[in-house]
């Protein structure tokens, strides 16, 4: 739906990507200068949470390949943190003026916390499924 919203728009189905814009603004700032733009319109999300969401995405694709579906336990924190760290920096040295991020910095620090994020994610996604598995499944 990221790159549907300005497909949608493109096309002159408005109603359908501003619904799409208005459910993606309470997750996103959707600044038009921060964001990507295709077919002349600005992606639901700005750069930075579309690297998180391609992140992420790629992660889970790629999850089972890397980690057992049958293990529940997640990486230490402290490697959550220093996937953050990036994010934090190209953050604040805009913030203070002393950087200019672009849209690949952003992109890219936000994919790196969003691949991360994966491994801790899905071991509760697991565990859940298992879990209802368990109580519901067949007797």
């Amino acid at each position: 739906m990221i790159i549907g919203a300005p497909l949608f728009q493109s096309t002159g189905h408005l109603a359908f990507a501003s619904s799409i814009y208005k459910v993606f603004s309470f997750v996103c700032h959707q600044i038009p200068e921060r964001s990507f733009h295709l077919a002349g319109h600005q992606f639901a999300v700005c750069s930075r949470c579309t690297g998180l969401y391609v992140g992420f995405a790629v992660a889970t694709l790629v999850y089972p390949l890397a980690h057992s579906l049958i293990r529940t336990d997640t990486p230490r924190r402290r490697w959550l943190i220093l996937a953050a760290v990036p994010l934090v920096i190209d953050f604040s040295l805009t913030y203070f003026g002393l950087w200019s991020n672009t849209h690949l910095t952003r992109f890219v620090t936000g994919a790196l916390l969003g691949v991360v994020a994966v491994f801790y994610v899905m071991p509760g996604l697991v565990e859940l499924s298992s879990a209802f598995v368990r109580r519901f499944g067949r007797n």
